[in-house]
């Protein structure tokens, strides 16, 4: 039992890694770093708000002397690091942003967890781990064949994914120049409960809900590796548990599927559980848009490295991870709505004028 140190834990991936960590009591004590940026949302973790082994700090990992204070007042055992901008669309619209969050942020991170941990005895020196959680992005676009590999160059397309490789590189080079006890997570698209509604699923259900149109970039033609979201946060812990220090893994849920594809399958969900009182499908109001510029054409990961030295696998399938998606949404109608009426109406972002 040992104490976290999550950042961005009010995001979507980060919530629900919290969510995992209390729901199989891994966690003596955690500690959520959290800037609160649009898409930061505390009502993910209203079970464990009053918990005494949870702790709320609202910080910026751009401010170092505030990741310093935190460091020396928790003295975490495990720093899993999710705090980013992630939308390529926003990135696009503002890369500065994400060039400050995602590599000056992280850069401080390190600076400020390497220099702590020489203060630290050597066990606890040995047992410490970092975990730098980045995306398959920073691969590039893949043709009709092949997958992304932990050794594939890294090729990136957008402003977004130009600063998860630059992270990316950043924490590798601590590891090899300071001996800094890094790992780094590349994954495929995530989807799950808690996703901000800019990213396509939840966009497109409350979209439906809604009574608005579908837009599908392009031609639809896209293809993406999609993992659930529980699948992704028990890889990381399992990486966390036995991972070996300085090695990248690529995690993926084996779900290779195309955008329009992803809708039709949403719309057919959605006819079965909530049916529209006309009789129409949803899939009706499916209309393209213009793509989004430097639009990847596919992703797919080769988790082969993680399944076979680290024995872990997504339990999900799509069909099955999908439904209970949107299951989810459709049981939280609050918790997208506040959003809708606060801070996101799903307008179109990233179009270059």
């Amino acid at each position: 039992m040992k104490t976290y140190l999550i950042t961005g834990g009010c995001g979507f991936i980060g919530s629900n890694f919290i969510h995992y960590l209390f729901e199989n009591e891994l966690a003596v004590k955690v500690i959520n770093l959290d800037k609160m940026t649009y898409a930061g949302n505390k009502e993910n973790l209203n079970f464990i708000e009053n918990q005494s082994n949870y702790s709320f700090i609202k910080g910026d990992i751009c401010d170092r002397e505030a990741v310093g204070q935190v460091l020396q007042k928790y003295n975490p055992d495990i720093i899993v690091h999710f705090a980013a901008e992630s939308h390529v669309d926003r990135s696009i619209d503002g890369p500065a942003e994400f060039i400050q969050t995602n590599v000056v942020g992280t850069l401080n991170l390190l600076i400020e967890s390497n220099q702590w941990l020489k203060e630290l005895d050597r066990k606890t020196k040995d047992n410490f781990r970092f975990i730098h959680v980045s995306t398959d992005e920073v691969y590039g676009s893949l043709g009709g064949e092949g997958k992304f590999l932990e050794t594939t160059p890294y090729n990136p397309s957008s402003p977004y994914s130009a600063s998860k490789a630059s992270s990316d590189h950043i924490v590798r080079s601590w590891f090899r120049t300071f001996d800094f006890p890094a790992i780094i997570t590349n994954c495929s698209n995530n989807y799950g409960p808690y996703q901000f509604p800019e990213k396509l699923i939840p966009l497109m259900i409350i979209n439906a809900l809604a009574g608005k149109e579908l837009p599908v970039y392009g031609t639809g033609l896209n293809v993406r590796d999609w993992l659930y979201v529980r699948d992704h946060c028990e890889a990381i812990q399992t990486i966390v548990d036995i991972g070996g220090v300085g090695e990248t893994y690529n995690i993926g849920g084996d779900n290779e599927i195309t955008n329009i594809k992803i809708v039709r399958i949403i719309c057919d969900v959605l006819d079965e559980l909530t049916p529209q009182v006309s009789g129409e499908s949803y899939s009706d109001r499916i209309v393209y848009v213009d793509d989004r510029p430097g639009h990847d054409f596919r992703y797919a990961i080769d988790a082969s490295k993680v399944k076979n030295k680290l024995g872990w696998a997504p339990k999900e399938s799509f069909e099955t991870g999908i439904k209970k998606t949107i299951l989810w949404y459709l049981n939280n109608q609050n918790w997208w709505k506040n959003i809708q009426e606060k801070i996101y109406q799903q307008e179109r972002l990233g179009v270059v004028k």
